[in-house]
């Protein structure tokens, strides 16, 4: 018997079950018919179908009587589709058995039969009533036709919420699916968990395999976890070898019992690879919302963080965020420090500051180190210790060196006297725009170039020796010196410091702090006095602070000397081109 259409749309599962198909209370599909759509209801234990009117002439056959029952229309689908609708009918999506568990598919169907040409594409969508063993008694659906220019708007509507490698949510409709798991959470005040899961030994596989290889271990890693979601949770990539989870109604309980699930679920299993089975693991990091973070960024952060102390461990670990009031005041500092600095670069609010290098024989200065001061909109001043540091984690460094290479070519051209040494952060040190700038600024007038000393840091220069290498060559070039900057705070070879060819040594004030009283830093200091002579290279001695301290590091060699005996640094305003020794001011 065909179902005649209906305006209803809401049936509850009662209303199928109550009766036998043969019933007029089942022509309640609710679906509007159509040339190129059709409805059916589907008794899974009898294994009849009963069509809307239309279903043979939108399928193509003949009689309604070729899809009588299930097994029936199955045989008219492709052979290569022929479990697609049986797995979508049993997967379930949810737990929603009042209102039916929700499927779609779509197979190649052949009205003429398997052995005919004629074919067409259905897409099969509906809902279905499990029993109490949890299989389909019922199902109610709709069929539509789609062609080729369907599935191609499908397949780029795909793309467009999903990433290629992995399949699963990119990350645009991951942070989607977080705020409305949040917003759902806030409202019914039910937690649910946001985790962050990263592959622990990618860098390894990459470099051992390739990269093609680790693309195949990122998308394994991403199926094995979905496979351990339970309806409703929402997967997606959030980075390179990053996933995110959003869980559903999940407190801290349940929390750690889904941490430890997926990772073991990813530690089991050998993943089979076109190299080779490989195994990884992988580390999590997991926050509650709305308890511990009301915002998607928030909360976002505060899974990061957790994740920051579980790969810090040798093995897979899950680390839940735990809030911390030290935390919470670095981070609130370090948004101040950014507001503030560029606040200041945007009105011209950074000052620059000299502090004397001095001849270590002589104590006439040199040359003079350039500072930098950030001046406050309500008067007081910070030094540049106290804002480089977070400047630079918050990737403002290069805004902040190019600012002050700025104010330092302007000041050397004000003062054709001024010799000056300027410190660039370690991302500068390898960065050629910022040799374009240096260049452009100057325009590689040698008279202002050989008076200006570029100082960079001994742990950034060995962290890329070809590319800090070719930096000091291109400074050299246009006239400049160079200096390493807290030389023996890092572990610089003296093949690497050989093959910088730089011009001075700035020794780490740690080694002249206490100088008087470690014989281990006075040889130290006698060691690097005689490699940077061996080298033709200058030394400087750093943080001296007494005439005592002077006085043995002249004995040892020590070209300059820098450091409060020799005064405070000075406003630039205030520079006065005076060869005469500077009055020692001894620090007690």
């Amino acid at each position: 018997m065909a179902i005649a259409a209906s305006p209803s749309n809401d049936l509850a599962p009662k209303d199928f079950l109550k009766s036998d198909l043969e019933s007029e209370a089942l022509n309640l599909v609710g679906i509007r018919s159509c040339i190129d759509e059709t409805a059916y209801i589907w008794d899974l234990i009898s294994d009849t179908i009963e069509w809307e009117n239309n279903a043979a002439e939108v399928l193509g056959v003949d009689s309604l009587d070729t899809l009588a029952t299930g097994h029936d229309f199955n045989g008219l689908i492709a052979a290569e589709h022929i479990s697609r609708r049986q797995e979508a009918i049993t997967n379930r999506l949810s737990d929603d058995t009042e209102r039916g568990i929700p499927y779609r598919v779509q197979y190649r169907f052949q009205p003429g039969g398997r052995r005919s040409s004629l074919s067409i594409w259905l897409e099969d969508h509906g809902r279905f009533w499990p029993g109490e063993d949890g299989k389909p008694l019922l199902a109610r659906g709709i069929v539509r036709i789609i062609d080729d220019s369907y599935i191609e708007e499908q397949r780029l509507l795909y793309h467009s919420d999903h990433d290629e490698l992995t399949g699963q949510l990119n990350r645009i409709r991951l942070t989607e699916a977080l705020g409305a798991v949040i917003a759902r959470s806030i409202r019914n005040n039910s937690p649910s968990t946001f985790m962050v899961i990263s592959i622990n030994n990618l860098t390894v596989i990459n470099e051992t395999f390739g990269f093609d290889i680790g693309d195949e271990v990122i998308a394994a890693v991403g199926r094995l976890i979905r496979d351990k979601l339970r309806a409703g949770d929402t997967l997606g990539r959030y980075s390179s070898n990053k996933f995110g989870v959003v869980i559903n109604d999940c407190g801290p309980g349940a929390m750690q019992i889904a941490a430890e699930r997926f990772m073991k679920a990813v530690r089991d299993t050998s993943i089979r690879t076109t190299a080779c089975p490989l195994t990884a693991t992988i580390s999590i990091g997991g926050a509650v919302v709305p308890d511990q973070a009301s915002t998607v960024h928030h909360v976002m952060n505060c899974a990061l963080q957790a994740l920051d102390r579980a790969r810090a461990k040798r093995f897979d670990c899950f680390v839940a965020y735990e809030p911390s009031s030290m935390h919470e005041t670095v981070r609130q500092k370090s948004m101040t420090v950014a507001d503030d600095v560029i606040s200041a670069l945007d009105e011209n609010r950074m000052r620059l500051v000299l502090q004397p290098i001095v001849d270590a024989n002589t104590h006439i200065p040199k040359l003079y180190e350039c500072l930098l001061r950030l001046h406050k909109e309500d008067g007081s001043i910070i030094s540049a210790g106290e804002f480089v540091p977070v400047a630079e984690q918050l990737g403002m460094a290069r805004l902040i060196d190019r600012h002050t290479l700025e104010l330092a070519i302007d000041l050397l051209r004000q003062r054709p006297s001024l010799h000056m040494s300027l410190n660039v952060s370690g991302l500068t040190s390898l960065d050629r725009d910022w040799l374009a700038s240096l260049s452009d600024l100057t325009q590689r007038d040698r008279a202002i170039t050989e008076r200006l000393t570029i100082e960079i840091t001994e742990t950034a220069a060995i962290q890329d020796i070809d590319q800090s290498a070719y930096f000091v060559d291109c400074l050299k070039d246009m006239g400049c010196q160079v200096a390493i900057d807290d030389f023996g705070a890092g572990y610089t070879s003296f093949r690497n410091l050989k093959r910088l060819n730089v011009d001075m040594i700035k020794i780490d004030g740690a080694f002249v702090k206490n100088l008087l009283a470690d014989n281990s830093n006075q040889v130290f200091i006698s060691t690097m006095v005689e490699i940077a002579r061996t080298f033709g290279m200058k030394t400087v001695a750093e943080w001296v602070g007494d005439v005592e301290t002077a006085k043995l590091l002249a004995g040892a060699g020590i070209d300059y000397l820098q450091g409060y005996l020799y005064g405070l640094p000075i406003p630039s305003e205030d520079y006065a081109d005076v060869a005469t020794p500077l009055p020692l001011l001894r620090i007690d």
